[in-house]
């Protein structure tokens, strides 16, 4: 839809809307990461000769579930994205869209992201995939106003697309797909604190209570950020040991643990920093943790997949 605004002379008019205002809406960045981390658990989940076709919709019904996820979470913070930097030209806070057509527009693709898992693949996919949305929507994304204790609640959608890949094949949840979302539900932690220390101010503006927000000297997003990254060494070992991959798999999660580990550290001892320079410093490490993160996931899904026994 295309919004004509009327606007007095000086005034900043919206570009018009189109097709990449609802690509945007269905947050294409995280939305491909659950769909590689989901398509992971199907590989990993498939012995015997690989379905491509269920292969096909078992993505299709994560990339409609994830976009659907993303466009009612911007429909329900559309308010407070307006208030945060980060956010504010996002297509509703820039009123380039209509709340009500995207508010449609989320139903939809859940909708058929569920439908999609239920037909083409099996209901237990379906089923986790409804949890993944549910508590991203009902419990994440109102707990963020409320405690910080909502980085923890959020990682757990977050860390449920690899087992709704493996219920896709499966139709079973099994001590495999645990190991699975626990290397999701460990990366989640410093992945989003990390972002959230460079924004916490924008966090702060629109009253999120973040732990970034209530935080100031960072000591505490610090070691929680060590805690769920040392936890992740394990978690991300525990595949080799089980049989589900193999030894390249062990190399690469050392190697990727160990670089995360070492910015981690940096970014502890930064905030016990007493310096004027160690507020710089600290944000320094925040971003090289988070692309650092970026890396890290992609990577280390791709040689489980290529290195499954």
């Amino acid at each position: 839809m295309r919004l004509d605004l009327k606007t007095e002379p000086g005034t900043v008019i919206a570009a018009p809307s189109g097709l990449m205002d609802y690509i945007e809406l269905m947050k294409p960045e995280l939305t491909m990461l659950s769909v590689l981390s989901c398509l992971c658990g199907y590989y990993l989940a498939t012995s015997g000769a690989f379905d491509i076709w269920r292969f096909v919709h078992t993505a299709i019904g994560t990339l409609l579930l994830g976009g659907g996820a993303g466009a009612l979470n911007q429909y329900i913070e559309r308010e407070y994205d307006a208030l945060m930097k980060r956010t504010e030209r996002r297509p509703l806070p820039a009123k380039r869209l209509n709340p009500e057509e995207v508010r449609i527009f989320g139903i939809i693709l859940t909708a058929a992201g569920l439908l999609e898992l239920y037909v083409f693949t099996t209901p237990l996919a379906s089923f986790l995939g409804a949890v993944t949305f549910g508590t991203y929507i009902f419990l994440y994304t109102p707990l963020k106003r409320v405690s910080p204790l909502s980085t923890i609640v959020g990682a757990i959608p977050g860390a449920l697309p690899p087992m709704i890949g493996w219920a896709a094949v499966r139709n079973a949840i099994t001590a495999d797909s645990w190991i699975l979302f626990g290397i999701l539900f460990c990366w989640q932690v410093p992945h989003f604190l990390s972002l959230a220390w460079m924004y916490r101010k924008d966090y702060a503006r629109a009253g999120f209570k973040m732990l970034t927000v209530v935080d100031p000297d960072g000591r505490k997003t610090s070691r929680q950020i060590l805690y769920f990254t040392v936890s992740l060494i394990p978690a991300s070992l525990l595949g080799t040991f089980l049989g589900l991959t193999g030894t390249a798999s062990t190399v690469a999660a050392l190697a990727l643990g160990a670089m995360f580990l070492w910015l981690v550290v940096a970014f502890l001892r930064s905030a016990y920093d007493s310096a004027e320079s160690s507020s710089v410093r600290h944000n320094v490490c925040a971003r090289r943790i988070f692309f650092a993160s970026l890396l890290y996931l992609p990577i280390l899904m791709t040689v489980m997949s290529i290195d499954k026994v």
